[in-house]
This record gives structure tokens, C-alpha cells and sequence, in this order.
């Protein structure tokens, strides 16, 4: 990413970028600006936030959110409804609004204050540090992928002045390391992102699959100092398929904890996400109706957390 970073050959590192997204829907990022010491250190603070005791980590359960942020413990997430539910523990957090602010008071679903926990000194400032981070870099992979795409570099601006990134810590407890391909328990199951563009930060255990064109599953091993960036359906939608939303799973067979930060990158709540010309054909049709990120998001949360759903039990005030 240096070079287009520096402004020395954007063209050139869009068209890699571009070539990825097309053939693989999965890139390894390296030189992408964020401080190695940054990354470590919002790891270290999701390994010391996975680490208090249950009570401390369900006072702040996802449930009690309105905007969807907060913890949920493992099973609470479904990602393949061929299997069981997902064998990890999470934290989601994204921008925080204050109860002043006009979307918040005006309801807006997803919009409002992050859930923090309590008596952990330093998490949320280095948490909110490494989210600032990644929404930077996110943003300039969009550019990057307007100009691969044929349009000029600022054209998704418009759509992601109000963007909804969503950072999300993860704990994977270990699995049988004889566990065999296909087993009913997965960390994640096989799914596809719903955003635009994910940008992951895994540790070194390793663990994360990705589906090949010929249905074969494929590790996405840890590389020193690189992100795991991945396309998601909106942005498959807005291209027609040109850039690829690849299914993908964790399974973790190490014996060990297994830690990892998902960034997912959405637009503007209200962007309409439409077939761009760049990716049809004169005359072709879209492949999908124009949908609301927004909406489309909430379907996909309703569709794999069961506490949205009343399928889990409520949590009480």
C-alpha cells in the first residue's frame, strides 16, 4: 500500500489491489500505514478484556445495546446455519455518538454509544486509537478500489462520510486438533462479510479458511506485519459480482487461544448500494436489486445473532 500511500503510483497499486478482488475476493496488505506497536497493542488489550471474569464481560452484553455494541459469549452467533453455532466470544464496537447526537436522538438503527467495560484502564483509549486507524485506511482502500474500478478516486466518498465501520475483538477457545474438515463446531462458520471491505488482524495461531473457486478450502495463514483484507456482499453488489465476496470460516485446530480483530467497513447507513456501470455490460442487467446498506446490515445481524431474534434469553437490566 506505500505507494499509494505516498502518492508515487496509486494507479498501479489499485490495479493489484483490483486483480485480487477480482480473481480472489482475499489480499494480504502489508505497508499499510498503521504502526505495528498500534496493532499489538489493541491485541493486548482484547486478550486482557477476554480475560475477566464472565459477570464483568455480560454487563456489558450486546443485548443491553440499541446500536448493537457490547459482548456475546460463545454461541451466540450463527454464521452457518448448516452447523452449530460459532465457538467464539466477541466484543463489537463502532463510532461513538452521544445520546445528543441527531441521528441517535432521532433513532437511527446502529447509531449510538459504544458499550465500555469498566475498571480496565487504558483499553478504551487504545481500542479507539486503533479504530481511528483502521477507518483512515479503509477509506483509502475505497479509493483504491474506485480507480481499479474506473472511476475516479474520490466517487464512494459521498457514500462514506457517515460510514459504519464496525471493529470487532475475538476470542477463539481451542478445538480438537484432530477435529476433521467439516466438523459440525467451527469458530466461524463458512459465510460471507456484509459490508464492503473487512480488514483483519489475526495473531499467530492461525486458523482462518478461505473457499476457493473449486470449493476447496484453503488457509489464510498469518503473515508478519500484513492485514487479511477480504470483500463483503455490498461491495460485490455495487460491482456485479466483479469483485468477489469469498466464503470463508475459522476453525481453530492449534489446542490454543486464538485471537483476532475483524474491521468491518460499511457505508452510510442510508447509501443505496446500485450496480455500478463500470461493471456491466450496455444493456446487461444488475444481478441484484438495489438495496440500503443499512437495512441490508440489519437483516444480516437478525439473521445470525438469536438475542435480536428472541432466541436466546433476554438480558435484564
Amino acid at each position: 500500500m506505500a505507494a499509494f500511500l505516498d502518492g508515487s503510483d496509486p494507479a498501479g497499486v489499485a490495479a493489484q489491489i483490483g486483480v485480487a478482488c477480482r480473481e480472489v475476493g482475499f489480499l494480504y496488505l502489508v505497508n499499510h500505514g498503521i504502526p505495528a506497536a498500534l496493532i499489538e497493542a489493541a491485541m493486548a488489550e482484547a486478550r486482557r478484556f477476554f480475560a475477566l471474569p464472565e459477570a464483568r464481560k455480560m454487563a456489558v452484553h450486546i443485548a443491553r445495546s440499541p446500536a448493537h455494541r457490547g459482548y456475546f459469549p460463545p454461541f451466540a452467533e450463527n454464521n452457518d446455519p448448516a452447523n452449530s453455532r460459532d465457538l467464539k466470544e466477541g466484543f463489537d464496537l463502532a463510532r461513538d455518538l452521544p445520546a445528543e447526537d441527531a441521528r441517535v436522538r432521532a433513532g437511527k438503527p446502529l447509531h449510538g454509544a459504544n458499550l465500555w467495560p469498566e475498571a480496565l484502564p487504558g483499553f478504551r483509549p487504545v481500542i479507539e486509537a486503533y479504530y481511528a486507524a483502521l477507518m483512515r485506511l479503509a477509506g483509502q482502500l475505497m479509493e483504491a478500489f474506485a480507480l481499479s474500478l474506473a472511476l475516479p478516486r474520490a466517487y464512494f466518498h459521498p457514500m462514506l462520510d457517515e460510514a459504519m465501520g464496525a471493529l470487532r475483538l475475538l476470542h477463539y477457545p481451542p478445538q480438537p486438533a484432530d477435529q476433521p474438515a467439516g466438523a459440525a463446531v467451527t469458530g466461524t462458520g463458512a459465510h460471507t462479510d456484509y459490508g464492503c471491505l473487512t480488514i483483519l488482524a489475526q495473531d499467530a495461531v492461525g486458523g482462518l479458511e478461505v473457499q476457493n473457486a473449486a470449493g476447496a478450502w484453503v488457509a489464510a495463514p498469518p503473515v508478519p506485519g500484513a492485514f487479511v483484507v477480504n470483500i463483503g456482499d455490498q461491495m460485490a453488489r455495487w460491482t456485479n459480482d466483479v469483485f468477489a465476496a469469498t466464503r470463508h470460516r475459522v476453525i481453530n485446530r492449534s489446542g490454543r487461544e486464538r485471537y483476532s480483530m475483524p474491521f468491518f467497513f460499511e457505508p452510510n447507513y442510508d447509501a443505496v448500494i446500485r450496480c455500478l456501470e463500470t461493471c456491466r455490460a450496455p444493456g446487461e442487467a444488475p444481478k441484484y436489486p438495489d438495496v440500503i446498506a443499512g437495512e441490508y446490515l440489519l437483516a444480516r445481524f437478525d439473521a445470525t445473532f438469536g438475542h435480536r431474534t428472541g432466541q436466546t434469553k433476554a438480558i435484564t437490566p
